[in-house]
């Protein structure tokens, strides 16, 4: 999961989870249910769920389904898939033989598209070549399989490794913004392939697992390789991680820059090149801290608003909305 940064993911992501289902209305309506997802929410274009509720969610369609990628490609990748690949990988004598084994193995379950691995200068990079007309819009898909192949990798190495950049077929989505918690590198969009690039070093990493910890790996799939915080390197998690303890004070970006030992005007540009600023994270992660601690608490409205640092509930009522588009009682539905 992402590591203390209360992340939350668009409505939008749940609405593609379930695209390629053909689960009846009352069996959706369960699993909502089940995952703590208000219902209602499905309605509203601007509502988000916790990361702990997507996954979780993801984990019971699977389930349901018998299908590892639920209902994302043609033919189901049933349960066990995974543990196969990665019992395969395990012993590579390096990332790089580990990744070429992927490629492989997906080659032999996908009908979709192939998986090419390529070297390129002083990278090593895994190409999406499409088997069938149509993967190019079904971008849910690569973007859940490309975070798999990451994921995997950090697992089988032992640490998150950063991409040197990650390249995508289609135009840049409503929701590139929650990339900064999907891919720990540049995305590049309209590009003439989808591909995920590693740095040489990072590809002749050696395998650090074994089946002893392959288990342990695999109860907390998806949310182990979903969702990954890579805050070391990117600005603006380092701002959410140390605004989170503090949204009860009024810390500007002078205070914030400071902290992290630059100044104002690099914090800004960092940021900027990150695609988003100061104000923005202060209040997508209020949003988010609202969003779990409405989600997963008893905590009284007028004790949270006080917490994320509005002066009254009414004030927090409001920016709820805004951020939202639904009040801080609709997200207590689910539960």
């Amino acid at each position: 999961m992402v590591d203390s940064i209360n992340a939350t993911v668009s409505i939008d992501f749940v609405h593609q989870l379930f695209a390629g289902s053909t689960l009846a209305a009352d069996s959706r309506a369960t699993l909502l249910r089940d995952a703590g997802i208000a219902a209602a929410l499905l309605d509203e274009s601007a509502a988000r769920v916790t990361t702990d509720q997507f996954a979780t969610l993801y984990r019971a369609l699977a389930r349901a389904l018998d299908d590892e990628l639920p209902g994302l490609f043609s033919r189901p990748v049933r349960g066990g898939t995974l543990k196969f690949l990665c019992s395969g990988m395990l012993e590579a004598a390096s990332l790089r033989t580990a990744l070429y084994r992927l490629t492989r193995f997906f080659r032999l379950v996908l009908d979709d598209l192939r998986l090419e691995l390529e070297h390129d200068g002083d990278t090593w990079r895994i190409v999406f070549e499409p088997w069938q007309p149509g993967l190019e819009a079904r971008t849910f898909a690569q973007e859940i399989l490309l975070r798999v192949i990451h994921g995997v990798s950090s697992w089988l190495v032992g640490r998150k490794i950063p991409l040197a950049r990650i390249d995508f077929t289609y135009p840049r989505p409503a929701h590139a913004s929650e990339y900064v918690f999907l891919y720990p590198g540049p995305a590049y969009f309209e590009q003439p392939r989808t591909a995920m690039y590693f740095a040489q070093e990072d590809a002749e990493s050696p395998i650090r697992q074994d089946r002893r910890t392959l288990s342990a790996f695999l109860q907390r799939a998806p949310g182990d390789w979903l969702f990954s915080s890579f805050a070391e390197r990117i600005v603006s998690h380092r701002v959410r991680e140390y605004l989170e303890p503090r949204l009860h004070q009024a810390l500007g970006a002078d205070s914030v820059a400071r902290a992290l030992h630059m100044s104002v005007r690099t914090l800004s540009r960092r940021l900027q090149a990150e695609g988003t600023g100061f104000q923005a994270i202060r209040d997508e992660l209020r949003r988010d801290v609202a969003i779990r601690r409405l989600c997963g608490s008893n905590a009284p409205i007028t004790v949270i608003a006080a917490d994320l640092g509005f002066e009254d509930a009414t004030t927090f009522h409001r920016a709820f909305r805004n951020w939202t588009g639904s009040t801080p009682g609709a997200y207590r539905g689910g539960r």
